[in-house]
């Protein structure tokens, strides 16, 4: 495939080099657009959620499930648990994703809620190693197997939810709300955590503390699926409907894969930069402060915890850049920060004061805003609208299992067998390498419809096959 060209802003009127459907513009109605966008992103923050508090938690689980000894085999016991979630992501999107583009994408987001509420509870209620021996990391590991399944239909789910029903000039904005959800989650996660940190004693952290914001997904999970179930089939999902005369649009795997395999490379190298660097500063750097630099726990949480609540801040006005200027040259810049910014930003890091971690943690998380503003909107216009969920759950998942979820885990192992403690930083440039070249060979899509969808604007209805669908 030939290298894209320059972005160019939505005002212009440069056809997309990939089919679209033709057809009379479809309408978005403003208020379920709202609603969409809410459930959505409470979903992934849920989501998140559990994985902000596994993550700054992980050495007391650590210490919880897997038997006494040396701490860096506990750390990546927990890890490695962490890791396994991920393994099974694909399977999940194997089956969800499909089935997304089969029965609507409404019913699917509904069932992964459930089973990652489940999951994430089911946690809070597994007995300790002391108690129960080697039951106790076999129960977690089952209940994280649990939590991948289903994650392996949310966040290709939730994206192609919100992008289905954004206006196409306002999708880069409201796509940006789903990772300002995920940024919400980890924030009440890694909030929670360090506020237990700083409450509890060590024995009372050991002994219960740690179950509480595994129990708190219970309740969540009931409010995101109320919030889901009150929700409508997208427009472009119910116009495929119509087409095909019946509500079970039936795709084979294989055209999932094989027939766009163009589209699912790229998908995979975008997702790779994404989640190496989210995983690398949201899930990662907390322990690597604490077991590695041998930095106060409470410090490091409320520096990441800063550093979440600067990338709320910037998220969505980050989105509706890219609804201007396009999102490719957005995560562009992203992948040259990361390249040129991260041997920098981890030597301020490591330098060990509050005031050189915050800086180089705070540039390390502007650097990855360009790619969370952007992602939810451009991964899903990689797809046409029959394959949409199914394609993106495939290309997503296998992706995070195979580079982002492992993160921690790799860098974890790279430092114990190297010693050196840069390797957070030339891991992150070598995601933004690949990254940079998914870049080069995407098209744009800031304000163009969906491939295989009809243009989607903001206003009162406008009659038209997608519509009357709707009704």
């Amino acid at each position: 495939m030939s290298a894209a060209p320059v972005a160019t802003p939505p005002s212009r009127t440069t056809p997309a080099p990939v089919p679209r459907a033709s057809g009379a513009p479809t309408a978005t109605d403003p208020a379920l657009v709202r609603r969409a966008v809410k459930a959505a992103a409470l979903g992934n923050a849920m989501e998140w959620f559990d994985f902000g508090v596994y993550s700054y938690i992980a050495v007391t689980l650590g210490k919880v499930f897997f038997p006494s000894g040396n701490p860096t085999a506990q750390l990546l016991s927990t890890f490695g648990a962490f890791a396994a979630a991920f393994l099974v992501r694909p399977l999940g999107g194997m089956v969800f994703g499909p089935l997304g583009d089969r029965v609507g994408r409404q019913k699917v987001l509904a069932v992964t809620m459930i089973m990652m509420a489940a999951g994430t509870f089911a946690i809070g209620l597994i007995p300790s190693y002391a108690t129960i021996g080697v039951w106790a990391p076999v129960l977690l590991l089952a209940a994280r197997l649990v939590q991948g399944f289903s994650t392996g239909g949310e966040y290709a789910g939730a994206s192609t939810f919100i992008a289905e029903y954004a206006p196409d000039k306002r999708r880069g904005f409201l796509g940006s709300w789903l990772e300002f959800g995920t940024l919400a989650g980890y924030i009440g996660g890694a909030g929670l955590v360090t506020l237990m940190t700083a409450l509890l004693s060590d024995g009372d952290l050991m002994s219960w503390g740690w179950r509480i914001p595994f129990l708190i997904a219970g309740p969540m999970g009931i409010v995101g699926l109320y919030l889901r179930m009150r929700l409508e089939e997208t427009p472009a999902f119910a116009a495929e409907v119509e087409k095909a005369e019946t509500a079970r649009v039936k795709v084979p795997l294989r055209e999932m894969v094989t027939g766009q395999w163009r589209a699912l490379l790229l998908c995979v190298g975008l997702v790779l930069v994404f989640n190496v660097t989210d995983y690398m500063l949201l899930s990662y750097m907390p322990s690597y402060l604490t077991s590695e630099l041998e930095y106060d726990e409470t410090h490091g949480l409320l520096v990441v915890l800063g550093v979440m609540a600067l990338m709320m801040v910037v998220q969505p006005f980050a989105g509706a850049l890219t609804d201007r200027v396009g999102r490719r040259p957005v995560i562009a810049a992203g992948c040259a920060g990361f390249l040129l910014l991260s041997v920098p930003a981890l030597l301020l890091i490591r330098e060990g004061s509050l005031l050189a971690i915050a800086l180089g943690m705070g540039a390390l998380g502007l650097l990855l805003v360009c790619f969370t503003a952007s992602m939810p909107s451009a991964l899903p216009a990689l797809f046409p609208t029959r394959v949409r969920y199914g394609s993106l759950s495939i290309g997503f998942n296998v992706s995070v299992s195979l580079f982002g979820g492992t993160t921690p885990l790799v860098v974890t192992a790279l430092i114990g067998a190297t010693g050196d403690m840069m390797m957070p930083a030339y891991y992150m440039m070598a995601a933004a390498v690949v990254g940079g070249v998914a870049v080069w060979f995407m098209t744009e899509s800031a304000g163009r419809p969906l491939p295989g969808s009809a243009p989607a604007v903001e206003g009162p209805a406008v009659e038209g096959p997608a519509v009357e669908a709707r009704r």
